[in-house]
């Protein structure tokens, strides 16, 4: 997401008009996850225009399914539907990072024929990934892997979420801990790349230290991907997701002195602060 006035004062310019917060964030971070299309649907084209003009040539958007295709329809008969919000981000064709079908929580192995269906008639020019949370795949055992079999057949990337930050404490008094661990599902990491595009979702906590603790072997995977070609996206949030491009950011240092990637540019907020 990038549309979050809360951000001001920071990555974004104190009185930054909200139409200006795509080209901001742009000029830090170079990739996006799209939460928008997961509870709004296909975007209006005027809108997209918009992003494509905001956005530059080395931007990646990360869109998620519709939740309606995902989790109302489960897959099921979603053919025209799919062609028409694929046809939507048309626009943004050269600039879409691989799009994330996230999956109900219920939607198990028996699901997974639907699965394959909606993948077999995936477009070779849009990558996508896979984000699973029902329990069963996370056992490793046989519906763990029909699904990644499924996933390297297809070149498709399974979605890792990071949740062990966030439930490292009890949220005690809380509430937003609280409601940030009643939202997110507690599965256990499975670390693996099923294709070209791995992602990762890091659910960060409020304490920096717990971050840097369970980060600190990302670097490691990260840095071999990378160096295997592969190109990894990393989306972090925090648990009001208040101080997530600050954590983004320092997360991201971290890993670009292990790996000699290029620092990333200071927030327009902060410049801003500067002349005052």
């Amino acid at each position: 997401m990038w549309a979050n006035a809360e951000w001001r004062g920071g990555l974004y310019a104190r009185h930054a008009p909200a139409e200006a917060f795509l080209e901001d964030y742009a000029q830090v971070f170079s990739s996006v996850e799209g939460n928008t299309t997961f509870y709004s649907g296909a975007p209006r084209q005027a809108t997209v225009d918009a992003w494509a003009r905001q956005a530059p040539a080395d931007f990646r958007f990360c869109f998620k399914l519709p939740s309606e295709l995902t989790h109302e329809r489960r897959l099921v008969g979603i053919k025209d539907d799919l062609e028409i919000f694929l046809e939507r981000l048309a626009p943004l064709q050269d600039r879409l990072g691989p799009v994330m079908i996230q999956l109900p929580r219920d939607f198990g192995a028996e699901e997974l024929p639907q699965l394959e269906a909606l993948l077999c008639d995936w477009p070779q020019s849009i990558p996508c990934a896979v984000e699973v949370r029902a329990s069963e795949f996370f056992h490793k055992g046989m519906a763990e892997q029909q699904l990644n079999r499924l996933l390297i057949t297809h070149g498709v990337d399974r979605v890792m979420l990071d949740v062990r930050p966030l439930f490292s404490t009890t949220a005690e008094n809380d509430t937003r801990l609280y409601r940030a661990q009643q939202e997110k599902p507690k599965r256990p990491l499975h670390v693996l790349s099923t294709a070209s595009s791995p992602i990762i979702r890091f659910i960060g906590h409020f304490d920096w230290s717990i971050n840097e603790r369970y980060f600190e072997p990302w670097i490691n995977c990260l840095s071999l991907w990378i160096n295997q070609g592969k190109t990894p996206f990393l989306f972090v949030h925090t648990p009001d997701n208040r101080q997530a491009p600050q954590l983004a950011r320092h997360l991201y240092s971290r890993l670009a002195a292990a790996s000699s990637l290029p620092d990333l540019n200071e927030f327009p907020g902060e410049r801003q602060n500067t002349l005052f």
